[in-house]
């Protein structure tokens, strides 16, 4: 996946710590047709393995993650 690949929706979860990024990226998708893509961005750390774990429990396809001086960013597939 390009970087720059533009998501149909964009979850700003920075400030929250654990568990509520992966909290609210499940009510974004939830609301979210099949097939389209949420970025979700945080500052939490712990939101690296989290989302690694989602995406293999859930069917949602994690398409790529980022770290940039302690922000992350997630861009996932809803199944």
């Amino acid at each position: 996946m390009e970087q720059n690949q533009r998501a149909d929706r964009k979850l700003d979860a920075i400030g929250l710590n654990c568990p509520l990024p992966l909290l609210k990226a499940k009510q974004a998708l939830n609301a979210m047709e099949t097939g389209l893509i949420l970025e979700v961005v945080c500052t939490d750390p712990g939101s690296v393995r989290d989302f690694q774990v989602f995406s293999k429990q859930s069917g949602h396809k994690l398409l790529h993650s980022l770290e940039v001086k302690g922000t992350y960013s997630y861009w996932l597939l809803k199944k």
